[in-house]
């Protein structure tokens, strides 16, 4: 259940494609400095994939995985001994702890039930061993008094932050996919074979079967498949025959190619690219997140404190040519410390059928 909350759409075109896809609106903007990834880890592909292994194998005997800050080391919690020494003869570190996640998602499962108020969201940190409740400043203090009573009743297996911003939804941005009377972002390209496609916020794909590149133009790709609230994702199909570049928009007269996809980490570095607050870099914080829209709640997502504001919705979140998911919202950003979120991309592309390039 790696799934999110009333999400902040911001809405930008961000990969480099041919004269008759997707605009290239920011191409003439100044160029702006690429900032370093904030601190986090930059996982290897070995990391990526033993982490993926070690979820399937291990099941219940794990609370989930993060990255060692200061060593680098993909740290595993488990639950017994014999789960720890699979960990170790795999090569990375074990971390006994007390809750599994099963143990934890029981503890979602009393907020989803009891406490599941707007502004709300929570999610799975396994360097705490503990679900990570957050509040925006629209919960009200009779709901966030309700809250709270809910989060004693689970004792020290869920912590509880105010955030300042409110998760809203804001269909509106620059360099834009338009379709359904507003303007939305693509992420990334796909491909099934010799069909190319995007793959975008569902939130956007709900509102419009026929996109474009200006408003009012000739369509360049039809909706495919859309999936929101529950999940965050859509994807079009490109009318035309050749093929997009598989690439993101480093707004700085650069692009990132993208080679392949993967569930992010916590405590890895992540990048967010998007029309309004171009590339902003920052750290996975929590996973199998549910945010609390006004439209229904939206699992499974991942937490990050990269900065977003109106306009990036349905943007790239990546790690180097690492495609990790599709920018859903936020509750805004106190100087660089954000709270960007994003419906991982691997789910989407296996919903469709289709992969990254």
């Amino acid at each position: 259940m790696r799934r999110t909350l009333r999400a902040r759409i911001c809405l930008s075109v961000l990969l480099t494609l041919p004269a008759v896809g997707l605009g290239t609106g920011t191409a003439h903007a100044a160029p702006d400095p690429v900032p370093s990834p904030a601190p986090g880890v930059t996982p290897s592909p070995g990391q990526y994939a033993l982490d993926s292994t070690l979820e399937r194998t291990l099941g219940d005997r794990s609370a989930g995985s993060y990255l060692d800050s200061e060593t680098g080391e993909l740290v595993v919690t488990v639950t017994d001994q014999s789960a720890a020494d699979e960990v170790r003869a795999s090569g990375a570190r074990a971390e006994l702890v007390e809750r599994s996640t099963a143990q934890l998602e029981a503890a979602m499962n009393v907020l989803e039930t009891k406490a599941k108020i707007t502004g709300t969201s929570w999610g799975i940190d396994p360097s705490t061993n503990q679900v990570a409740i957050e509040a925006d400043r629209s919960v009200s203090a009779l709901s966030m008094a309700r809250l709270t009573r809910v989060a004693a009743t689970l004792g020290d297996a869920v912590r509880i932050a105010r955030v300042p911003g409110v998760f809203t939804k804001e269909v509106a941005g620059g360099d834009a996919i338009y379709g359904g009377g507003v303007r939305c972002s693509a992420a990334f390209n796909a491909a099934k074979g010799t069909v190319s496609y995007f793959v975008t916020a569902g939130h956007c794909t709900n509102l419009g079967a026929t996109w474009s590149a200006t408003s009012g133009g000739a369509a360049i790709g039809t909706r495919e498949g859309t999936s929101f609230p529950a999940n965050d994702y859509g994807i079009v199909r490109y009318t035309g025959t050749d093929q997009p570049a598989g690439n993101v928009n480093l707004y700085n007269g650069g692009y990132q190619d993208i080679a392949s996809a993967a569930d992010a980490i916590v405590g890895q570095a992540v990048r967010k690219s998007g029309s309004t607050t171009h590339v902003t870099a920052g750290t996975v914080t929590a996973v199998n997140v549910t945010v609390n829209y006004g439209d229904g709640p939206v699992y499974g997502m991942v937490r990050t404190t990269a900065c977003s504001a109106g306009g990036d919705s349905g943007g790239a979140h990546f790690a180097g040519s690492v495609a990790l998911g599709i920018h859903s919202g936020s509750a805004g950003c106190t100087g660089t410390n954000g709270s960007a979120i994003h419906q991982p991309v691997s789910e989407a592309l296996a919903a469709y059928g289709v992969t990254v390039y």
